[in-house]
């Protein structure tokens, strides 16, 4: 937290260096995810996360074999980042709840009290220091026990996400105003899948990052319709998803479509299918991977079509 305060200050000095201001209702915030502070691994009735699992398993994938098992300590030291945050002036603090600590097995049929107490405290205690409280749903920490039936490339997974997000919105919702579906799903399917450098650590390129994205795109829809129907009219809370973009310019005329090309595949696949008219893939991506996949004499494409129906139920979700 201590960066985070770091962070703050130099960006206001930077503005101030650089005669502008901030435009009136501007926020400042900070942001973590239970992985990266919470510690406490085994703590308790949590279960194991992807990410507990590869740290153990991989030690040697990562810098300084570095774990999550302690972090920051801040299931341990919540009120003092509270407290951090408060003198910090923050507006709000962006966190991520931990899916196998909130639902040991993964799935809603038993809810951990010592899960939803800390949340709980940690809501409470930030909003009586008037500072927003913004959760994200899934901050790349799976648990285990889904990721042995397939994790992300199970077809059943959105619905997964979906009964996680409505167990998290019916015990927070009435104080949570803004979630978070999914942070990165770049990060959860691409970099995951097409290089095996983090959780869940497995070589699947072209085929299981892209049997990722349709899953992280309908998770995302689920989780959204879910809050639209049972939960917006009582609360009126805002979701979104966090899409990490990387924007790519051509050299030369030349190079142009291909940096086009590179944009769709790294921007568009996350974004075409919710905030384009036509909803669905990229149609040039769409249209590569097909070619590719036909000449690899595979009689359907590696990228999973969206239906006629799912494109309805993902388009517009934000």
């Amino acid at each position: 937290m201590w960066c985070l305060k770091a962070a703050v200050i130099s960006l206001s000095v930077c503005a101030v260096l650089g005669g502008r201001d901030f435009p009136p209702g501007f926020i400042f915030g900070a942001a973590s995810a239970a992985y990266q502070v919470e510690g406490a691994w085994n703590i308790s009735d949590k279960s194991l996360s992807i990410w507990d699992y590869f740290a153990h398993t991989y030690p040697e994938k990562i810098v300084d074999s570095a774990t999550g098992d302690v972090a920051c300590n801040s299931y341990n030291k919540w009120e003092t980042d509270i407290e951090i945050a408060s003198e910090l002036g923050v507006h709000f603090y962006r966190f991520s709840i931990s899916w196998p600590r909130l639902l040991p097995s993964g799935f809603p049929d038993y809810i951990s009290e010592d899960g939803k107490r800390y949340y709980n405290n940690l809501i409470n205690t930030l909003l009586e220091k008037r500072i927003q409280p913004v959760v994200t749903l899934y901050h790349f920490d799976l648990p285990q026990s889904l990721q042995d039936l397939g994790g992300w490339t199970n077809p059943l997974v959105s619905d997964w996400f979906a009964n996680y997000a409505r167990v998290a919105f019916s015990l927070f919702g009435d104080r949570v105003k803004f979630w978070i579906t999914l942070n990165e799903p770049i990060t959860v399917c691409d970099i995951a899948y097409n290089t095996g450098s983090q959780a869940p650590g497995y070589i699947s390129p072209g085929v299981g990052n892209y049997i990722c994205n349709k899953n992280a795109m309908l998770a995302h829809a689920k989780a959204y319709r879910i809050y639209d129907k049972e939960f917006r009219s009582k609360y009126n809370g805002k979701v979104s998803i966090v899409n990490e973009i990387f924007w790519l310019e051509a050299d030369t005329v030349n190079d142009e479509e291909a940096a086009e090309k590179a944009r769709q595949l790294m921007a568009g696949m996350y974004c075409h299918p919710i905030f384009s008219k036509q909803g669905g893939w990229p149609p040039i991506i769409e249209r590569i991977i097909a070619e590719k996949s036909n000449k690899e004499g595979l009689p359907y494409s590696r990228l999973p079509a969206f239906t006629e129906e799912e494109i309805k139920l993902v388009k517009g979700l934000n």
